[in-house]
This record gives C-alpha cells, sequence and structure tokens, in this order.
C-alpha cells in the first residue's frame, strides 16, 4: 500500500518546517512507501526554497510550484493529480487539522471505508463571527444543495484511490472538493476532532474569498436557486396584486391618491427581486461562460521529486 500526502501551500515559508516534521512523524509506519506532496501555488514569499529544503532533510517530500496563483481547490487538484499513491490523504499547511489523526482515518479505511473525513467538533482560536458564519454556511448550503454535504468540514480527510479516480474525472473548473467527494457517493464516514488554532502565517481566507467559495460550492450543486428565483417572481407578482387592491381601495374609500411611500416601497421591493434574480442568473451563466473556455485548470513551472520528472500536467 502506497500513500500519498497532499498539501497545497500559499505564502506558508514559516510553517513548512513545522509541518513536515510533524507529517514524518504521523506517517511513520508508513514512511517507506509514502509522499509527502507540496504544492506551491504561486506563493510570493519563499515557500518554494522552503520546500526545496524540506526535501533535503526528508526524502518522502515532492515539490509542485504552479505557474502562478490558482486557488487552494486548484493548487489541491494539482496535487491530486500528482498523487501516486492507493490511499491519499489531504490537509492543509497551517496545522490546524492534526496530522495524527491518520492512524485513526487508516483504520476506518482498513474496515471498508472509502472516504474518512474528518468533522470539527469544535474550532479553536477562531472569532465569533468565523464560527457563525461556518456554522450558517454548512446549513445553508445543504438546504440549497442537491446532494447531502457533510456539516462541519472540510478537505482534511483520507480517500482510497476508487473515489480520488472519480473525483478527478468531473470536468468542472469551479472545484469544490468536499462536496465532489459527496456525490461520488462511496462509503464514507467521519471522525470528530477538536480543530487548532494556527500556529504561524495568516489565514488565506479572508471574507471576500470566503463570499466567493460559498457562492461556488451553492451554484455547484443545485439549481435550487434558479428556483428561488422563479419564486420569488411569482411573490413579487402577488405582492403587486395586494398592492393594487390597496391603491384602489385608497382612492375609493378615502379618495386620496396614493402616498410616496408606498411607491417608493413598490419600486424598491420590485427592483431588489429583479437584481437578485438577474445576479442569480448571472453566477450560473459565468458558470457556463467559464467551462466553454475549457482551458487548463492550472501549469506546473517546476516539478521537483527523487524519481524521474513527470511531464508537464495540463488539465484539458
Amino acid at each position: 500500500m502506497y500513500l500519498s500526502v497532499v498539501i497545497p501551500c500559499m505564502n506558508e515559508e514559516s510553517s513548512i518546517p513545522g509541518l513536515v516534521a510533524r507529517l514524518t512523524q504521523a506517517i511513520g509506519p508508513w514512511r517507506d512507501r509514502a509522499e509527502i506532496i507540496l504544492v506551491d501555488d504561486g506563493s510570493t514569499d519563499a515557500t518554494w526554497q522552503a520546500i526545496e529544503a524540506a526535501r533535503a532533510v526528508c526524502p518522502q517530500v515532492v515539490g509542485l510550484k504552479l505557474s502562478g496563483n490558482r486557488g487552494h481547490q486548484i493548487a489541491l487538484t494539482a496535487g491530486l493529480e500528482a498523487a501516486q499513491g492507493d490511499r491519499i490523504f489531504m490537509l492543509d499547511a497551517d496545522l490546524q487539522d492534526p496530522p495524527e489523526l491518520l492512524t485513526d482515518m487508516m483504520f476506518m479505511m482498513d474496515r471498508g471505508f472509502d472516504v474518512v473525513y474528518g468533522r470539527r467538533s469544535e474550532r479553536r482560536g477562531e472569532t465569533l463571527f468565523k464560527k457563525v458564519s461556518a456554522h450558517l454556511f454548512y446549513r445553508f448550503l445543504n438546504v440549497m444543495s442537491d446532494v447531502p454535504i457533510p456539516q462541519d468540514t472540510g478537505d482534511f480527510r483520507l480517500v482510497n484511490r476508487r473515489s480520488l479516480d472519480a473525483v478527478l474525472a468531473m470536468p468542472e473548473r469551479a472545484r469544490f472538493i468536499r462536496g465532489m467527494f459527496a456525490w461520488a457517493g462511496f462509503k464514507q464516514v467521519g471522525i470528530e476532532y477538536i480543530r487548532s488554532p494556527r500556529e504561524m502565517g495568516e489565514t488565506k481566507y479572508p471574507l471576500r474569498a470566503m463570499v466567493r467559495f460559498a457562492i461556488d460550492a451553492m451554484t455547484a450543486f443545485s439549481t435550487k436557486p434558479l428556483r428561488l428565483a422563479t419564486r420569488l417572481s411569482f411573490v413579487s407578482l402577488l405582492m403587486a396584486a395586494l398592492i393594487g387592491v390597496y391603491v384602489v381601495y385608497s382612492l375609493i374609500i378615502y379618495q386620496t391618491a396614493p402616498g410616496w411611500a408606498s411607491v417608493v416601497l413598490a419600486i424598491s421591493f420590485f427592483s431588489g427581486v429583479q437584481l437578485l434574480t438577474l445576479g442569480i442568473l448571472g453566477e450560473y451563466i459565468g458558470r457556463l461562460y467559464v467551462e466553454a473556455k475549457n482551458r487548463p485548470l492550472y501549469f506546473v513551472s517546476e516539478e521537483a521529486r527523487d524519481i524521474a520528472p513527470v511531464a508537464q500536467r495540463l488539465r484539458a
């Protein structure tokens, strides 16, 4: 059994030495048949130099340097495509997800599971806003999604080769890896753990990136937003009818013209509904536009591994 560990890295030069040290201990029983793939997602610091330095002390380290910043999910995809293992372990470079949980995940996979994911029972060191927004995001995503997605989970998981091959066969550009594994199915189980605070560096998911990620997640796995737009149009028609009845009633009973408040209210309501509907349609049309261009997901500018270099990888 060959094990691959895949880790996207973006400006993580300070985290990599400690990351590799802990991973080396975590993969101890499988160290002789393992690789640790560190994907440099267009970092602007010395992350690539840190990866090369890690290779000097840990022969299991494999470095992939993307030609530019493509985002966490694309960098993770690049690592997954390069992985050669029968089992593939995914985690982030910030060590908030404990690599030591690999042993328990391996035990569950030995019992017949295809995907073993980590479920956060507690999120330490995060702001109240981050905790509340993450809690609401996963609940709202499951309401809107056509596919049940495990709540309070990230990309921290162990998967076998057949489940990974199923996900890599999906051609979409807007990647939502945890949702893709949920859609692929197979036998899955979660293991609860306490998420630690980030030890070094800064989060790579500011509010804007989180919102974009949430929109990608919802539009990738559901057409419910489109159906919501249709329902809103019916609600707006109903509201228009009620306002019309109110205006006629006011003219007959009070013999006065409707006031400016009702006019402004009606205009604001219908304008809001129209803009929301156009925004939802725009998200789906934009997704179709991006998919139709059929560009490669990424280019690898440098590759560092002990075996013969793999040819430059493209995703068509």
